[in-house]
This record gives structure tokens, C-alpha cells and sequence, in this order.
């Protein structure tokens, strides 16, 4: 059963839609590889003798402005490519059932005529009529799981994940179970995207890299802080553990080889520039974290323990700018451009 995790809703101090400079930092780094991919390789042009509707999605677009930042410039780049057909564009945005859509749509530019509502509802599965779409933009959620591993939910399982949120440092099971859970759900979601997407069409994904599971092991050691001090039950933190998982190269090619239907036109790890890490401004860091992650703590723990973990986390600020330091010039990101054959 698919679970939904949407991001910090709303206008808040800790919502998503204020708080996701480091996406934003993601998608205008990858935005020429986003240009390449569609210039050189899109390739629907046959189809534009019938009708001139070119259909985008964004999928997992979560909440605020940085959805249409990353839209309007593929809008633009297709617009580039096929200069003498004169296209009408289509721009669908979905996300998990819970998100906040009203706050998406709130900061639409106005005069954007070609945005159509959004599509609430699990991106990994069916979302569009067939042959319909004809590019796929997946920025930074690819990596969100549908579910929680249940072998992790097992106290008597080898993956039972004690003490920990995460895989980063856990036992092989562990790791074993989330990359079988990421590979159950791209069986689900590249049979849909095949089905959706035409021949010729494309598909680019934007994924977080492994350096981020350090990054959300700092709220697992404020959970572990609670427990010792006494405040908090230790069974909750081990029954609590992130649907997340950050593919790797191999990861990713290997869901796509079993599903057939994509070839890969370019796959990359990358380091883009980042103002937050060049500067080891670990604060706004963690708190865009807490942006993505304190639904989940929320839903768990309750509203009073997840401030805490965020105020706890928050404080750990100098160890974290001083692991930014070390790590800061490590990949962090997979860059991902597919094309249905």
C-alpha cells in the first residue's frame, strides 16, 4: 500500500514552499543538461502533423515555486528545438495525495496559460491516459520510497533497523530491504511511464546522491538524544525509519534494463554549486530538511517530539558544517535522461 509523505505545507517559517533553496540550487544546476537531453535527443516530431499539444509532467513537484522554475524552462527549451511548429503546451503537476496543492498553485505565474491542474495521487503508478505525454521531469523525488520496507517493521526480521532511521550505517539486511522496496516501486513506475510516455518521448530524473543519508542521520541521532535523556520511547525510534532511498548509477540502470522500454541517453553523477555549502551554512540546510522530513516525525511521534528533533538537529549545526567541510566537494546528485523507445 502506497503511503503518502508530502513536504511542510502551507506559507509557514518551516514550510517547503519557503524553505527549498537547495532544490532550487538542483534544478538551475542541472538546467543545460535538461537543455542537451531535449535539443539532441526528444525526438516527437512526427507526431505534431495531427496536433500541436506537447504534454510535460512533473512529478513528485511537491509545493511552491521551484516546480515551475524547472517547467517553464522546459517549456522553453522545446519551444527552442521545434521553432517553426507553432505548439500548444500542457504542464501537469503530481505529487502524493496529501499535498498541498492550493500553495502550488498560489504562487503560479499568472500569466502562464499552459499550466493544468494538478494530479493528486502516488507518482509511481498510472497517472495518464496511454501514449499522452512526451516529456517527464522527476526533480529530486525519485527517491522517495511508496512505502517502508515491512521487513524493517518486523522486530524478530535481521532487518529490523535498531536504533537507527535510516540505512546509511545499518546491517546488509537493512540495506537489503530498501533497495528491493526501490526496485519493486521503479517496476511499477517505469511500466506506467511507458504506458504514458510516447515513442520518442523522454523522461529526466534529478536525484539526491548518498552523500544526503548523513545529512538525515543528524535527526536520527537527535531522536536517539531524546531516548537517552529519558523523554522518549526507544521502540518508537525503532519502528521509525525514512522511505527514502538514493540511487546509485548501477541502481538506476538496472531498473531501466529490466524494464525494457527506455534507453539510457545520459546518466551522471554531478556536483553542482551550492551557496549553502560553499558557505557551511548548515542551518538553512538543516532547516530545508526540516522542511521535507518533519511531516514524517509529525506522523509518527507526534507534533511535540518532531519540534524538538528539529530544534535538537538544529544545534548540531557545527558539526555539521564541519562534515560539509569534508564532504562538500563529493558527488551529491544523479542526473538521469531516458527516451521511450
Amino acid at each position: 500500500m502506497t503511503t503518502s509523505f508530502p513536504m511542510n505545507d502551507g506559507n509557514s517559517a518551516y514550510s517547503y514552499f519557503n524553505n527549498s533553496q537547495r532544490q532550487k540550487e538542483i534544478i538551475d544546476a542541472s538546467k543545460e543538461m535538461v537543455r542537451e537531453a531535449i535539443i539532441g535527443k526528444l525526438d516527437v516530431e512526427v507526431m505534431f502533423s495531427s496536433s500541436k499539444l506537447f504534454r510535460i509532467i512533473d512529478l513528485g513537484c511537491s509545493i511552491g515555486p521551484n516546480t515551475f522554475h524547472a517547467m517553464q524552462h522546459v517549456v522553453d527549451v522545446v519551444k527552442e528545438k521545434y521553432n517553426n511548429i507553432n505548439l500548444e503546451f500542457q504542464v501537469f503537476f503530481s505529487d502524493h495525495i496529501d499535498n498541498d496543492f492550493n500553495t502550488l498553485f498560489r504562487s503560479l505565474p499568472m500569466d502562464r496559460s499552459y499550466y493544468a491542474s494538478g494530479v493528486p495521487g502516488s507518482f509511481h503508478g498510472r497517472l495518464f491516459p496511454s501514449r499522452s505525454i512526451h516529456f517527464a521531469h522527476a526533480s529530486t523525488s525519485i527517491h522517495w520510497l511508496s512505502r517502508v520496507p515491512k521487513e524493517l517493521l518486523d522486530e524478530k526480521s535481521p532487518s529490523w533497523n535498531k536504533g537507527l532511521i535510516h540505512y546509511g550505517t545499518s546491517n546488509s539486511e537493512v540495506v537489503k530491504a530498501y533497495v528491493a522496496q526501490f526496485e519493486k516501486d521503479m517496476e511499477v513506475f517505469f511500466n506506467a511511464r511507458a504506458e504514458e510516455i510516447v515513442q520518442g518521448g523522454m523522461m529526466v530524473f534529478i536525484s539526491p546522491f548518498s552523500s544526503y543519508i548523513r545529512l538525515v542521520e543528524f535527526f536520527g541521532s537527535s531522536l536517539m538524544d531524546l531516548v537517552n535523556e529519558g523523554k522518549l520511547d526507544e521502540s518508537l525510534v525503532d519502528s521509525f525509519n525514512l522511505p527514502m532511498y538514493f540511487p546509485s548509477p548501477q541502481d538506476m540502470t538496472k531498473v531501466v534494463e529490466k524494464n525494457g522500454c527506455f534507453s539510457i541517453e545520459k546518466m551522471e553523477l554531478t556536483h553542482p554549486k551550492s551557496k549553502l555549502v560553499d558557505d557551511f551554512d548548515a542551518k538553512t540546510f538543516i532547516i530545508n530538511l526540516r522542511a521535507v522530513l518533519e511531516g514524517l516525525l509529525i506522523n509518527h511521534f507526534g507534533s511535540k517530539i518532531a519540534e524538538q528533533v528539529c530544534e535538537r538537529t538544529l544545534l548540531k549545526a557545527e558539526e555539521i558544517s564541519t562534515w560539509m567541510k569534508a564532504n562538500g566537494g563529493k558527488p551529491c546528485q544523479l542526473f538521469v535522461a531516458l527516451k521511450r523507445k
